[in-house]
C-alpha cells in the first residue's frame, strides 16, 4: 500500500514539475532545473499530498506545494553538490548537475528551483484564501532558510575545521534544520490548508525528520553506493562526527526504531485515515537508499 502511494504521489508530483516548467522553455539553466528535478522518491512532496489528505484538502491544490517542497528541496541538493560544499559527482545514480552542466549553470539552475517554488505558493490554485498562501510561503521561507536547512548547512560545513567534533545534542540541533525543517513543513502543509491544528503534523515531523538523518548516517556506514546512487563513507572520511560515530551502530538504529514510534504515536488522533503515513515512518528507517 505505502509503496503504491509513494510512486502514485511521485507521478504527480513529476506532472505538475513538468506543467510547471513548460512556461520557461529550453535553455540550458531550464534543462538543469528539469534534470535536478527528475527522479528521487520525493517524500517531502508525497508527505505534503498525504497530510492534505488527511485533513480534507483536494489532491489537485495540495500538488502545488507538493511541487514547491520539491523544488526547494532540489535546489538544496545542487548547491550541496557544489565543489565549495560537499563536491559530489553522483547524486541518484546521475552525474550531478554541474557535472553534467558546470557550476555557473548549476548556482543559477538552484536559483531558478528555489524563487520558483515561492511563485508556485502564490497561486490562487493553491487556496481561495490568501491568508493561506501567505502562510505557506512564509512558513517555507523559515524553513528554508538561515532559521532552518540553510542554518543546518551552515553548522555542517563549520563543523569541518572545528577544533573538537559535534555532541550529540550539536549534531541534532544541526540536523533538525538540516534535514527537519523542510520534512516538518511538508507534513505541516495539508494542516496548513485546513486552517487545522499543525500540532499532531509537527510531532509526528519532527521525530521523522531525525529518524530520517539517522538512517541516512547508517546508510552512509553499511549502505550500497549503487543502489545509494551516491558516494558513501564520506562522513568518515571527513572525520565528521554523526550519530553513528557517537552512538555506535547498534545504538543508532535502536535510537532510529524509537524515533519511529514516536511519529506513529503522534498520528494516534487521526486513528486508521493515517495509516499510510504510519508505513512513511517504517520505511525511513527501512530504505536502502
Amino acid at each position: 500500500m505505502f509503496a503504491k502511494s509513494l510512486n502514485d504521489a511521485a507521478g504527480k508530483i513529476g506532472t505538475c514539475l513538468q506543467q510547471l516548467m513548460e512556461p520557461l522553455g529550453n535553455l540550458p539553466v531550464v534543462q538543469a532545473m528539469r534534470y535536478a528535478t527528475s527522479g528521487g522518491k520525493r517524500v517531502r512532496g508525497f508527505l505534503v499530498l498525504e497530510t492534505a489528505r488527511l485533513h480534507g484538502v483536494d489532491v489537485a491544490r495540495a500538488l502545488y506545494p507538493a511541487a514547491a517542497v520539491e523544488m526547494l528541496h532540489a535546489y538544496s541538493l545542487v548547491h550541496d553538490d557544489l565543489p565549495c560544499m560537499d563536491d559530489d559527482d553522483l547524486r541518484r545514480g546521475q552525474p550531478t548537475v554541474h557535472v553534467k552542466w558546470d557550476q555557473a549553470t548549476a548556482v543559477l539552475a538552484g536559483d531558478a528551483l528555489q524563487t520558483l517554488a515561492f511563485e508556485t505558493l502564490t497561486r490562487a490554485e493553491v487556496s481561495d484564501d490568501p491568508a493561506v498562501r501567505l502562510k505557506l510561503v512564509a512558513s517555507l521561507a523559515q524553513a528554508s532558510g538561515a532559521q532552518g536547512m540553510v542554518l543546518g548547512q551552515a553548522l555542517d560545513i563549520a563543523a569541518e575545521t572545528a577544533p573538537e567534533p559535534l555532541t550529540l545534542k550539536a549534531i541534532t540541533h544541526l540536523q533538525d534544520g538540516k534535514t527537519g525543517a523542510l520534512i516538518r513543513w511538508s507534513a505541516e502543509a495539508g494542516a496548513v490548508m485546513a486552517n487545522a491544528d499543525v500540532t499532531p503534523m509537527c510531532d509526528y515531523a519532527t521525530a521523522l525528520g531525525l529518524a530520517f538523518q539517522i538512517a541516512d548516517d547508517i546508510l552512509d556506514v553499511e549502505g550500497d553506493a549503487a543502489k545509494a546512487g551516491k558516494r558513501l563513507g564520506k562522513d568518515a572520511d571527513a572525520g565528521k562526527a554523526t550519530f553513528v560515530s557517537l552512538l555506535g551502530l547498534g545504538r543508532a538504529k535502536a535510537r532510529a526504531a524509537e524515533l519511529v514510534d514516536q511519529a506513529q504515536a503522534a498520528l494516534e488522533p487521526f486513528g486508521a485515515k493515517a495509516d499510510t503515513l504510519r508505513q512513511a515512518a517504517r520505511f525511513v528507517i527501512a530504505r536502502d537508499k
